[in-house]
């Protein structure tokens, strides 16, 4: 009986194999965007094996195109909603679908951990800050731009200036590095400020998780950060031995 893990976003699919003992297999992400991902991904899968445990925010057209090839080759596929609470975590939205399912599944990881305090960053298409406290409590979180899609943006809105390249510089001496350094530093001044305000609300400065795509851009200038790459599926993992947990659905 094989159990598999997948966590879609909006530019790649991480997926790993699910041990009976509750540890994942190697992590793989896949780019979405070239037309061979699905092909990719059938010869990556098991030909016939028992379960799929499904993280989505990507698209309703390309969840439905991944579920179409899960149900090939898995005979059962539970898709993750956000709830209220789940496993000692509660989060703060009054209004749980409201919440991505990505930074609901990165709390449950992060307050699996340990008590806490928490400060999660997850640096994607967007950068995602959430507050979790001691016991276990979303305290509320904040929504940005990744630098990468600041890049992007600035490219779009002004072609002459590059989408990628450069080195973060505290004060720049050529457009590139400007670049650099003016998206990656927003980011940073997000993810202090927060430090700073939660460290004020909660009485102790949280520990600096971070995990996503991009974590690694920013992770040297956070050296006492822990790094997390997979953090969402292993609050998708912690989310599937829950069982009839709230918000399941089953395709």
């Amino acid at each position: 009986m094989s159990r598999w893990l997948f966590d879609l976003g909006n530019t790649r699919l991480k997926c790993a194999p699910l041990h009976g003992d509750g540890s994942m297999g190697e992590v793989v992400a896949l780019a979405h965007g070239p037309e061979a991902f699905a092909e990719e991904l059938q010869q990556l899968l098991p030909e016939d094996a028992e379960s799929a445990c499904l993280a989505s925010v990507a698209s309703a057209a390309l969840t439905a195109s991944l579920v179409e090839v899960l149900t090939q080759r898995f005979r059962r596929i539970s898709v993750a909603r956000s709830s209220a609470g789940l496993a000692g975590m509660r989060i703060a939205y009054a209004e749980p679908a409201r919440l991505g399912v990505d930074r609901f599944l990165a709390l449950l990881a992060a307050h699996r951990r340990g008590p806490g305090p928490w400060l999660i960053a997850g640096v994607g298409t967007a950068l995602t800050i959430d507050l979790l406290d001691s016991e276990g409590l979303h305290r509320g979180g904040r929504i940005g731009p990744s630098p990468g899609t600041m890049r992007q943006a600035l490219h779009h809105a002004a072609a002459q200036l590059p989408a990628e390249g450069g080195d973060y510089r505290e004060f720049a001496s050529d457009t590139a590095d400007a670049l650099a350094s003016g998206c990656e530093g927003a980011a940073l001044g997000l993810i202090d400020r927060s430090m700073v305000q939660a460290s004020r609300m909660l009485g102790q400065a949280p520990t600096l998780l971070l995990h996503g795509g991009g974590a690694d851009m920013l992770a040297t200038h956070f050296p006492d950060a822990l790094r997390a790459p997979a953090l969402v599926l292993e609050g998708l993992a912690l989310w599937s031995r829950v069982g009839t947990a709230p918000g399941t659905t089953e395709c």
